[in-house]
């Protein structure tokens, strides 16, 4: 036993030892390049199987080019359930990503977005009525944000409320970390800019998503081990949500939004162009996978081999039936957990028709036949079956990709942290600007 722990203590040693080597080439490739001013931003998307890297050239129109792309794969103990589980080893795999997508745009980049996910991370849209003593005066920014900080507060408590119940009475500390208005209604009638407005009724609707201080820990810690200045961490449905929204030209989309990765699913629901609220579950690409290997007995390797075999329709017909099985019984658990989410959306009369699907579990060709060819949708409220649908490259608004890598929807999440932190850019660095521009900077968190 003691043999193993020091064999143990040795390989971390070694992997730590390894990590810092690699963050002092990085830093030496970094100075063979020229640095990026501030016009440009890298979006981490530190995914369960992948790590995916995106430096972005704002433009002065505010659409952003993505100039730079890397992408590095991550082993079994690097994340657990979404989560950092090896922050030395995930630094190790961020790094390669980076450099590769430094190399390709020939900058270096230190501001960084870093998308967060996992069965932790909560994200909901609370409502609030508040009766104003006073109906004839007009409501002004002052009340507006102490509106604003009491949804954000009852939303926080709810949020360490549902923690508390799933981890057994454990309280956990928490952080906001994406806040956005939904909708504002005064005596019923639903108005975009509430100021200026007189009223007795003010009904707000606002999506909050909160994260345990513990993953946030380790993203920051992530994030000084690569020498970037962190300017957001982002629930990755969120951010997803952000891609296919874009600006105005989409505010009116309503769908459900689904990054299927390798370790969770995450849900967005978005109706008329607001966030109602984010899910998320722990069945990834890796459970099918992890399927495989039991019902067939072979290594987790052999077992992505043959999932992957089974995708492409690459497989030899005596192993298909047995794949296929293993696969279907996972599917079906999977359609459940889909089923829970979106009935944690009582408040909508009905849920979207559409559903957009984007992440590298989503390339599972079953996934896609299951949603539109089962019947798991009937005990929910929608109106008729939905559509689904791949989210593409080209329907993220503002993102343009240069590089001719960005083509398939596993990057779509990692496009979507690319259009977080531009908002986040231009809220922290605007001082003036319209009434909307100064409730955004309000929620900025």
């Amino acid at each position: 036993m003691l043999s193993k722990l020091k064999s143990v203590g040795k390989d971390t040693a070694t992997k730590l030892v390894s990590t810092s080597k690699g963050k002092l080439q990085n830093i030496r490739s970094k100075a063979a390049k020229g640095p990026a001013g501030n016009d440009h931003l890298v979006a981490l998307d530190i995914g369960t199987e992948y790590i995916k890297a995106l430096i972005g050239k704002i433009n002065p129109d505010g659409s952003i080019d993505v100039v730079g792309v890397g992408r590095k794969h991550q082993a079994l103990s690097d994340m657990q359930a979404g989560a950092i589980a090896d922050i030395a080893g995930v630094v190790e795999n961020c790094d390669a990503a980076l450099n590769e997508a430094e190399q390709q745009a020939g900058v270096s980049v230190r501001p960084a977005i870093i998308g967060i996910a996992g069965e932790l991370v909560k994200g909901t849209t609370t409502t609030i009525r508040v009766a104003r003593k006073t109906a004839d005066k007009t409501i002004d920014l002052e009340e507006m944000e102490q509106i604003i900080r009491l949804v954000q507060q009852r939303a926080e408590a709810r949020a360490k409320q549902q923690l508390a119940w799933e981890m057994g009475g454990k309280e956990v500390a928490i952080r906001l970390v994406n806040s956005a208005l939904v909708s504002i209604e005064i005596d019923g009638y639903p108005v975009t800019n509430p100021i200026g407005f007189q009223g007795k009724d003010v009904v707000i609707q606002l999506y909050t998503a909160f994260a345990p201080m513990i993953h946030i820990g380790a993203l920051e810690k992530t994030a000084e081990e690569l020498d970037l200045d962190l300017i957001a961490v982002a629930a990755e449905p969120f951010a997803v949500a952000r891609a296919v929204i874009g600006d105005k030209q989409n505010q009116n989309l309503s769908a459900i939004l689904m990054d299927v990765g390798g370790g969770t699913t995450d849900i967005a629901v978005v109706d008329d162009g607001g966030v109602q609220g984010t899910k998320m579950f722990g069945i990834g690409g890796r459970a099918y996978t992890h399927a495989v290997a039991r019902d067939m007995d072979v290594t987790f390797e052999q077992a992505e081999t043959l999932k992957l075999g089974y995708g492409n329709n690459q497989l030899p017909p005596q192993k298909r039936p047995a794949v296929e099985t293993a696969l279907e019984k996972t599917a079906d658990v999977w359609l459940s957990g889909i089923e829970l989410a979106l009935a944690e959306f009582p408040k909508l009369d009905h849920l979207p028709n559409r559903m957009f699907l984007c992440g590298g579990g989503a390339s599972l060709s079953m996934l896609l036949d299951r949603l539109e060819g089962s019947d798991w949708y009937k005990s929910l409220p929608f109106t008729r079956r939905p559509s689904v649908n791949l989210i593409r490259p080209n329907q993220v608004v503002g993102i343009t990709d240069t590089t001719g890598k960005v083509n398939d929807h596993t990057y779509i999440t990692a496009m979507g942290l690319l259009r977080v932190g531009l908002d986040t850019m231009q809220l922290s660095g605007s001082d003036g600007g319209s009434i909307r521009e100064k409730l955004d900077r309000m929620l900025s968190v």
